[in-house]
Protein backbone atom coordinates (compact mmCIF):
# COMPACT_ATOMS: atom_id res chain seq x y z
CA UNK A 1 0.00 0.00 0.00
CA UNK A 2 1.13 3.38 -0.88
CA UNK A 3 -1.22 6.61 1.07
CA UNK A 4 -0.63 10.38 0.66
CA UNK A 5 -1.92 11.68 3.82
CA UNK A 6 -2.76 15.34 3.90
CA UNK A 7 0.22 15.90 1.00
CA UNK A 8 0.68 18.97 -0.11
CA UNK A 9 3.74 19.93 -2.64
CA UNK A 10 4.49 23.54 -4.16
CA UNK A 11 7.65 23.74 -6.95
CA UNK A 12 8.37 27.59 -8.43
CA UNK A 13 8.61 27.81 -11.91
CA UNK A 14 10.60 31.30 -13.25
CA UNK A 15 9.89 32.23 -9.58
CA UNK A 16 6.04 31.91 -10.11
CA UNK A 17 4.93 29.20 -7.24
CA UNK A 18 3.01 26.65 -8.40
CA UNK A 19 0.68 24.03 -6.57
CA UNK A 20 1.33 20.48 -7.39
CA UNK A 21 -0.69 18.63 -5.04
CA UNK A 22 -2.90 20.49 -2.53
CA UNK A 23 -3.71 18.51 1.28
CA UNK A 24 -4.57 15.48 -0.41
CA UNK A 25 -5.58 12.02 0.77
CA UNK A 26 -4.93 8.98 -1.15
CA UNK A 27 -4.41 5.63 -0.78
CA UNK A 28 -3.02 3.52 -3.58
CA UNK A 29 -3.59 -0.69 -2.93
CA UNK A 30 -1.54 -3.44 -3.90
CA UNK A 31 -3.35 -5.63 -6.22
CA UNK A 32 -4.10 -3.05 -8.94
CA UNK A 33 -2.07 -0.98 -11.18
CA UNK A 34 -2.98 2.57 -11.73
CA UNK A 35 -2.05 4.92 -14.58
CA UNK A 36 -1.50 8.45 -13.39
CA UNK A 37 -3.18 10.81 -15.92
CA UNK A 38 -2.62 14.68 -16.14
CA UNK A 39 -2.30 17.90 -18.28
CA UNK A 40 1.16 18.81 -19.19
CA UNK A 41 2.86 20.84 -16.14
CA UNK A 42 0.44 19.33 -13.83
CA UNK A 43 3.30 17.46 -11.71
CA UNK A 44 2.86 14.02 -12.66
CA UNK A 45 6.81 12.99 -12.56
CA UNK A 46 7.15 15.17 -9.59
CA UNK A 47 4.32 13.20 -8.21
CA UNK A 48 6.23 10.16 -9.02
CA UNK A 49 9.42 10.92 -7.56
CA UNK A 50 7.23 12.05 -4.00
CA UNK A 51 5.96 8.54 -4.29
CA UNK A 52 9.69 7.53 -5.13
CA UNK A 53 10.75 9.27 -2.17
CA UNK A 54 13.03 11.45 -3.76
CA UNK A 55 11.70 14.20 -3.50
CA UNK A 56 10.18 15.79 0.07
CA UNK A 57 6.65 17.23 0.12
CA UNK A 58 5.97 20.92 1.53
CA UNK A 59 3.57 19.56 4.19
CA UNK A 60 2.00 15.88 5.21
CA UNK A 61 3.53 12.53 4.62
CA UNK A 62 3.66 9.58 2.62
CA UNK A 63 3.08 5.62 3.73
CA UNK A 64 4.64 3.21 2.17
CA UNK A 65 3.91 -0.58 3.14
CA UNK A 66 6.28 -2.67 0.32
CA UNK A 67 8.68 -1.96 -1.88
CA UNK A 68 8.63 1.23 -4.06
CA UNK A 69 11.07 1.42 -7.36
CA UNK A 70 12.51 5.14 -8.70
CA UNK A 71 10.86 6.66 -11.43
CA UNK A 72 11.45 3.79 -14.57
CA UNK A 73 12.63 7.02 -17.18
CA UNK A 74 14.36 9.17 -14.46
CA UNK A 75 18.19 8.70 -14.43
CA UNK A 76 19.05 11.27 -11.85
CA UNK A 77 20.02 9.27 -9.34
CA UNK A 78 23.22 7.77 -11.10
CA UNK A 79 26.68 9.46 -9.81
CA UNK A 80 28.41 10.52 -13.51
CA UNK A 81 31.45 10.13 -11.90
CA UNK A 82 30.91 6.27 -11.21
CA UNK A 83 30.72 4.01 -14.10
CA UNK A 84 28.00 1.80 -14.17
CA UNK A 85 28.92 -1.38 -12.42
CA UNK A 86 29.99 0.85 -8.94
CA UNK A 87 26.10 3.17 -9.75
CA UNK A 88 24.71 -0.20 -9.67
CA UNK A 89 27.39 -1.93 -6.50
CA UNK A 90 25.53 1.37 -4.64
CA UNK A 91 21.67 0.54 -5.66
CA UNK A 92 22.73 -3.25 -4.50
CA UNK A 93 24.04 -2.12 -0.89
CA UNK A 94 20.65 0.69 -0.66
CA UNK A 95 18.61 -2.10 -1.26
CA UNK A 96 19.68 -4.96 0.72
CA UNK A 97 19.98 -7.13 -2.66
CA UNK A 98 23.12 -9.41 -3.49
CA UNK A 99 26.20 -7.19 -4.92
CA UNK A 100 27.80 -10.05 -7.04
CA UNK A 101 23.95 -10.85 -8.26
CA UNK A 102 22.51 -7.46 -9.54
CA UNK A 103 25.90 -6.80 -10.96
CA UNK A 104 26.02 -9.53 -13.03
CA UNK A 105 21.99 -9.70 -14.34
CA UNK A 106 22.64 -5.53 -14.81
CA UNK A 107 25.73 -6.15 -16.93
CA UNK A 108 23.94 -8.78 -18.87
CA UNK A 109 20.29 -7.29 -19.62
CA UNK A 110 22.14 -3.55 -20.38
CA UNK A 111 24.20 -4.81 -23.11
CA UNK A 112 26.53 -2.27 -22.24
CA UNK A 113 29.21 -4.09 -23.44
CA UNK A 114 32.91 -2.08 -21.90
CA UNK A 115 30.48 0.98 -21.30
CA UNK A 116 29.70 -1.15 -17.79
CA UNK A 117 33.07 -0.32 -16.36
CA UNK A 118 33.23 3.72 -17.88
CA UNK A 119 31.96 6.63 -15.88
CA UNK A 120 28.22 7.29 -16.70
CA UNK A 121 28.90 10.61 -17.38
CA UNK A 122 29.69 9.16 -21.04
CA UNK A 123 26.90 7.23 -21.88
CA UNK A 124 24.39 8.92 -24.07
CA UNK A 125 21.08 9.31 -22.78
CA UNK A 126 19.98 6.04 -24.33
CA UNK A 127 22.89 4.39 -21.97
CA UNK A 128 21.66 5.63 -19.06
CA UNK A 129 18.05 4.41 -19.66
CA UNK A 130 19.22 0.84 -20.14
CA UNK A 131 21.38 1.13 -17.26
CA UNK A 132 17.79 2.46 -14.88
CA UNK A 133 16.02 0.00 -16.73
CA UNK A 134 18.19 -2.87 -15.83
CA UNK A 135 18.84 -1.88 -12.19
CA UNK A 136 14.80 -1.51 -12.12
CA UNK A 137 14.12 -5.22 -13.25
CA UNK A 138 17.14 -6.58 -10.69
CA UNK A 139 15.68 -5.41 -7.86
CA UNK A 140 11.99 -6.90 -6.97
CA UNK A 141 9.48 -3.85 -6.13
CA UNK A 142 6.15 -4.23 -5.15
CA UNK A 143 5.54 -0.99 -6.79
CA UNK A 144 7.40 0.34 -10.18
CA UNK A 145 6.90 3.73 -11.05
CA UNK A 146 7.31 4.27 -14.69
CA UNK A 147 7.38 7.43 -16.49
CA UNK A 148 6.62 7.67 -19.81
CA UNK A 149 9.15 4.64 -20.54
CA UNK A 150 8.65 0.45 -20.13
CA UNK A 151 11.22 -0.41 -22.78
CA UNK A 152 14.22 1.30 -24.33
CA UNK A 153 17.02 0.39 -27.31
CA UNK A 154 16.66 -1.45 -30.49
CA UNK A 155 14.02 -3.84 -31.53
CA UNK A 156 15.09 -6.78 -29.62
CA UNK A 157 16.15 -4.79 -26.57
CA UNK A 158 12.38 -3.81 -26.61
CA UNK A 159 10.91 -6.71 -26.85
CA UNK A 160 13.16 -8.27 -24.19
CA UNK A 161 12.57 -5.31 -22.02
CA UNK A 162 8.55 -5.74 -22.31
CA UNK A 163 8.70 -9.51 -21.60
CA UNK A 164 10.97 -8.92 -18.34
CA UNK A 165 8.71 -6.06 -17.36
CA UNK A 166 5.41 -7.99 -17.95
CA UNK A 167 6.62 -11.00 -16.17
CA UNK A 168 7.69 -8.58 -12.81
CA UNK A 169 4.07 -7.06 -13.33
CA UNK A 170 2.72 -10.79 -12.07
CA UNK A 171 3.90 -10.23 -8.64
CA UNK A 172 4.55 -6.48 -8.25
CA UNK A 173 1.66 -3.33 -9.35
CA UNK A 174 2.75 -0.29 -11.29
CA UNK A 175 1.91 3.14 -11.19
CA UNK A 176 2.55 4.59 -14.65
CA UNK A 177 2.19 8.00 -16.57
CA UNK A 178 2.23 8.13 -20.51
CA UNK A 179 0.66 10.27 -22.70
CA UNK A 180 -0.24 6.87 -24.77
CA UNK A 181 -3.87 5.62 -23.59
CA UNK A 182 -2.60 2.21 -25.79
CA UNK A 183 0.21 1.88 -22.80
CA UNK A 184 -1.62 2.49 -19.99
CA UNK A 185 -4.74 0.00 -21.07
CA UNK A 186 -1.91 -2.40 -21.52
CA UNK A 187 -0.54 -2.14 -18.28
CA UNK A 188 -3.28 -0.20 -15.99
CA UNK A 189 -6.68 -1.51 -14.63
CA UNK A 190 -7.28 1.45 -12.77
CA UNK A 191 -6.48 5.50 -13.07
CA UNK A 192 -5.84 8.57 -11.32
CA UNK A 193 -6.33 12.36 -12.34
CA UNK A 194 -3.61 15.01 -11.45
CA UNK A 195 -5.95 18.23 -12.14
CA UNK A 196 -5.32 21.86 -10.40
CA UNK A 197 -3.46 19.93 -7.40
CA UNK A 198 -5.95 17.56 -6.63
CA UNK A 199 -6.13 13.65 -6.92
CA UNK A 200 -9.34 11.79 -8.53
CA UNK A 201 -9.37 8.04 -7.95
CA UNK A 202 -11.04 5.94 -10.68
CA UNK A 203 -12.02 2.37 -9.84
CA UNK A 204 -11.87 1.76 -13.80
CA UNK A 205 -8.66 3.22 -16.38
CA UNK A 206 -11.79 4.23 -18.86
CA UNK A 207 -13.08 6.57 -16.30
CA UNK A 208 -10.26 7.91 -15.53
CA UNK A 209 -9.31 8.21 -19.23
CA UNK A 210 -12.26 9.72 -19.93
CA UNK A 211 -12.22 12.88 -16.65
CA UNK A 212 -8.86 13.38 -18.26
CA UNK A 213 -10.23 14.15 -21.69
CA UNK A 214 -13.09 16.13 -20.52
CA UNK A 215 -10.55 18.43 -18.36
CA UNK A 216 -8.20 19.26 -21.93
CA UNK A 217 -11.39 19.91 -23.20
CA UNK A 218 -12.06 22.79 -21.09
CA UNK A 219 -9.17 24.38 -21.26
Amino acid sequence: MIQLENATKFVRIKGVKKTIINDVSLTIPRGKSIALLGRNGAGKSTLLQIIAGTLDLDGGRVVRRGKVSWPLGFGGGFQGNLSGEQNVRFVARIYGVDTKELIDYVAEFSELGEFFRAPVRTYSSGMKARLAFGVSMGVKFDYYLVDEITAVGDTNFKRKSQKVFKERLSNSDVVMVSHSSSTLRDYCETGVVLEEGTLTYYDKLDEAIAAHEGNLKRR
